[in-house]
């Protein structure tokens, strides 16, 4: 490569809860480049949150949730003879929160519901239960990496 590595860019933490990782969901969350609208549907979806749990916190629930649909592995595919393969490797830590972010906000929008800020909230319910689709794919990603575990030795 003639150029180095881009720098990593610091991103500032959210006005509500001082978090760089809400701010980091929120930007993935966002469309069109409208924040302010972002930051709303996730403090909305926060608030929803809130009003359905008994104990804990919004913001709790949804980092667990958020833990449980990260993937500690994923298969990544590989020539080798002219066959593909499909290898499970370790996912790296900063793709591990960026997959499960992904994952959570693409099956929100997937899902029926008035707003988008209730869709948010139900699937953030139901990750923190380790239901949902986005858990079903980060599940199937395991069982797709367990079932190719004969191949582990291609790695790279």
């Amino acid at each position: 490569m003639r150029k180095g590595r881009a720098k990593r860019r610091i991103k500032l933490p959210d006005p509500k809860f001082n978090d760089t990782l809400v701010t980091k969901f929120v930007n993935h969350l966002m469309l069109d480049g409208k924040k302010s609208t972002s930051f709303k549907i996730f403090y909305d979806a926060i608030d929803i949150v809130e009003s359905k749990i008994e104990e804990g916190t919004g913001l709790d629930t949804w980092k667990k949730a958020l833990e449980n649909v990260t993937p500690q592995v994923e298969v990544r595919s590989r020539r080798v003879g002219g066959a593909t393969f499909q290898i499970p490797q370790e996912v790296r830590p900063g793709r591990k929160i960026a997959l499960g972010i992904k994952w959570m906000i693409l099956f929100a929008r997937k899902r029926n519901g008035k707003t988008m800020s209730q869709k948010l909230a139900d699937e953030i319910l139901a990750a923190s239960k380790e239901e949902g689709a986005a858990f079903k794919k980060k599940e199937d990603t395991h069982r797709m990496a367990e079932a190719n575990k004969a191949f582990s030795h291609f790695r790279f």
